[in-house]
């Protein structure tokens, strides 16, 4: 069960895009070498420069593009819409049984999980 899924709205904390915000495109889990950890992709955040080649089969030309790079899962948090700041994300059980994400801060449920 993760505190970050895929299509949250994150805010980078650390790193050259610090404080920019984007959607959760994608979650990248490295499981030959753990010690790199996890890493995230996010919208419009992080991006390199690609080289591409022409390819004649599919009509393509070459050309230099931009495209989405990974960071590492530390270096963004769930952005919290009513404080309109990064926050902690906890996970605790209602009283029907029910499991549900909530920000640390102001207690306000993030969403219900799936069990």
């Amino acid at each position: 069960m993760h505190k970050i899924r895929t299509g949250d709205e994150v805010i980078v904390i650390a790193g050259r895009d610090k404080g920019r915000r984007g959607k959760l495109l994608k979650i990248l889990d490295d499981k030959k070498n753990p010690k790199r950890g996890q890493r995230v992709i996010v919208e419009g955040l992080n991006m390199l420069t690609k080289h591409i080649k022409p390819n004649s089969q599919r009509e393509q030309e070459g050309r230099i593009g931009k495209v989405e790079g990974a960071l590492h899962v530390s270096n963004i948090a769930l952005y919290n819409p009513m404080t309109h700041k990064a926050d902690r994300v906890g996970i605790k059980s209602l009283e029907d049984g029910r499991k549900v994400r909530y920000f640390k801060s102001n207690g306000e449920i993030v969403d219900v999980l799936e069990s």
